[in-house]
Order: C-alpha cells, then sequence, then structure tokens
C-alpha cells in the first residue's frame, strides 16, 4: 500500500492491546498513519502505543495541508473531519476501510489534556441537560 499523501511506501506495525493485536501502516518517507476501521479507538487507550507515532510533527503538520486525499483501500476521496472530542485535530475519513492521520496528530489524540477532558464532560452534561425541559431544570424533578 502507498501513502495517501504522499505517495511513500507504507510499512506494517503491528503492537498487542488488551483487545488483541493491531497492525497499522505507517508511511516511511512522511510517517502518516493508516488505522483501519476501529484500530485507532482500540490504540486509543493502550498506554505504549505512544511509539508508533514516530514521524516528525513539522512534516505532518505540512503534509496536513493537502486536503485532496484518496483511500489507500478503494481510492475514492477521503473526508477531512475534525475529531469530535479535540477540535484541533484534523484528519482523513474513509468510512468504509479506515483513517489516515499525519506524522504527530495520533500522539495529539492519545493523550488529551486535561481542558478537553473536562470539556468533555461539560458537553455532555449540556446535551443531557438540552433533552430537560426547562421546569426539570428549576426543580430538579
Amino acid at each position: 500500500m502507498d501513502c495517501p499523501k504522499c505517495n511513500g511506501a507504507m510499512q506494517e506495525h503491528s503492537t498487542t492491546t488488551l483487545q488483541g493485536a493491531v497492525t497499522i501502516d505507517r508511511c516511511i518517507a512522511c510517517g502518516g498513519l493508516w488505522f483501519d476501521n476501529g484500530e485507532a479507538e482500540k490504540l486509543k487507550d493502550d498506554w505504549m502505543s505512544d511509539f508508533l507515532d514516530s514521524g516528525d510533527r513539522a512534516v505532518g503538520k505540512q503534509q496536513n495541508l493537502n486536503t485532496e486525499v484518496n483511500c489507500p483501500r478503494c481510492d475514492k476521496l477521503m473526508d477531512t473531519v475534525n475529531d469530535p472530542d479535540q477540535q484541533h485535530i484534523e484528519y482523513e475519513v474513509c468510512e468504509e476501510h479506515g483513517m489516515f492521520m499525519d506524522a504527530g496528530e495520533f500522539a495529539d489524540f492519545k493523550n488529551e489534556t486535561l481542558v478537553e477532558s473536562f470539556m468533555k464532560v461539560i458537553n455532555k452534561a449540556k446535551g443531557k441537560l438540552s433533552l430537560l425541559r426547562p421546569e426539570e431544570i428549576l426543580t430538579g424533578n
């Protein structure tokens, strides 16, 4: 498989998590990472998975400017999205096959800051409050 960003060769890297073995693809040129569907989420909570994102963040930031990216599996144009919990992280997604993160993005994705974690809790609470009627909020019933 070739890198969807720079067309460099992708190399497989495997690690074992509590949920089983996961194999991702890392570009040997730009350091970008390809995750098949569900792999990034499995690795996000694994404390030893940081080593997979060993690419140069400066190269990743430069590659992030390229948003016209085709899926390396089906060659369809991928959607560029912002992570719902960490809006500053932008990556490319193919709904059918997976996602591509530039060098440095997975490490950032994996390591939410305290502020980001707090904001996630606040946003969940806001969502629950919006389901209540005003009188329920005021009375607590």
